[in-house]
């Protein structure tokens, strides 16, 4: 199978989910529109009632804090931190109750969710990127790469209207893969970029002011965590309520907020278990049983 190297995600489109995509665009671009015109304009008045006078808002504060609205007033920069990737092992595993997940627009968490937590180098995203630098050469010896094939032998390819995808021959397969492994070398030789895509890596506070991963930019933090990259901005999505409570205790409006910038600035990622966890991983060192990253030069540049 000939395919040219490194192919991005857009060649890898399948014209049978173009409208599939065109779909799930629109509705994302509607859903986007009425979040900035209809959603936030009135969450941000609530938000700057609140800011004004904290004790007379209180039922606002208990449900959390809108979201969308605090992140716009705050601004990008205040709710992001750097950290090392490799340190940031450590994820939010809500399990499939969905009525114990806290409301993803809501800025305060209560609840025990930062308790139960996952190890992310053992997940599904770290161990694609960790096949694709070792298998290089035979990208059919990845997992990825047969349990896709299983599900195309099965009759049942793998799909994603939303990017257009549709794993239905093992070209497309391999297609995606070598996109994969290509956005690995760009990272490995150009280092971590910015704004490449819309995703940022979201994080959320424990109630002990440790940084958990969220299901955000879980793709992006493999990659960087994989090839080295010595340092990321992961953005602050929501905050434990304990840990709100100790930092703004006393504090009204902008002094609550300029009093949350500043502890934030001191959170670093969590690498113990939790109490809650489903299951148990094995702990490894921040330096320890990372991939040898020759395993991502092509075998020409190798010989």
């Amino acid at each position: 199978m000939n395919l040219p190297r490194n192919r991005t995600t857009d060649d890898l489109i399948h014209p049978r989910m173009r409208g599939a995509m065109q779909r799930a665009q629109r509705i994302e671009a509607l859903r986007a529109w009425c979040e900035h015109h209809l959603i936030l304009p009135f969450s941000r008045c609530w938000l700057m009632r609140w800011k004004r006078q904290r004790a007379r808002h209180q039922s606002l504060e208990r449900r959390g804090l809108p979201r969308h609205a605090l992140e716009d007033v705050m601004g990008q920069e205040a709710l992001t931190v750097w950290v090392n990737p490799r340190e940031l092992v450590r994820d939010v595993n809500f399990g499939r109750d969905k009525r114990n997940r806290p409301s993803s627009n809501a800025f305060i968490w209560d609840g025990d969710w930062d308790l139960r937590r996952g190890a992310f180098r053992f997940g599904s995203r770290s161990r694609l990127m960790r096949d694709l630098i070792e298998h290089g050469d035979d990208l059919t010896a990845t997992e990825r790469y047969q349990h896709l094939k299983a599900l195309l032998e099965a009759g049942k390819p793998w799909s994603s209207p939303r990017d257009g995808l549709l794993m239905d021959s093992e070209e497309q397969i391999l297609g995606y893969l070598r996109c994969y492994r290509g956005y690995l070398q760009d990272m490995a030789s150009n280092g971590f970029r910015q704004g490449v895509t819309k995703d940022e890596m979201g994080v959320a506070v424990t109630r002990e002011g440790r940084l958990l991963k969220i299901n955000r930019g879980l793709h992006r933090l493999a990659m960087a965590q994989q090839v080295g990259v010595p340092s990321v901005p992961v953005v602050i999505k929501a905050v434990h309520r304990e840990f709100w409570d100790r930092v703004t205790a006393g504090a009204e409006g902008d002094e609550a907020l300029q009093r949350l910038q500043a502890a934030l600035r001191e959170c670093r990622p969590e690498s113990e278990p939790g109490p809650l966890d489903p299951r148990t991983y094995p702990m490894l060192s921040v330096d320890e049983g990372w991939p040898d990253l020759r395993g991502l030069e092509d075998a020409g540049s190798r010989a």
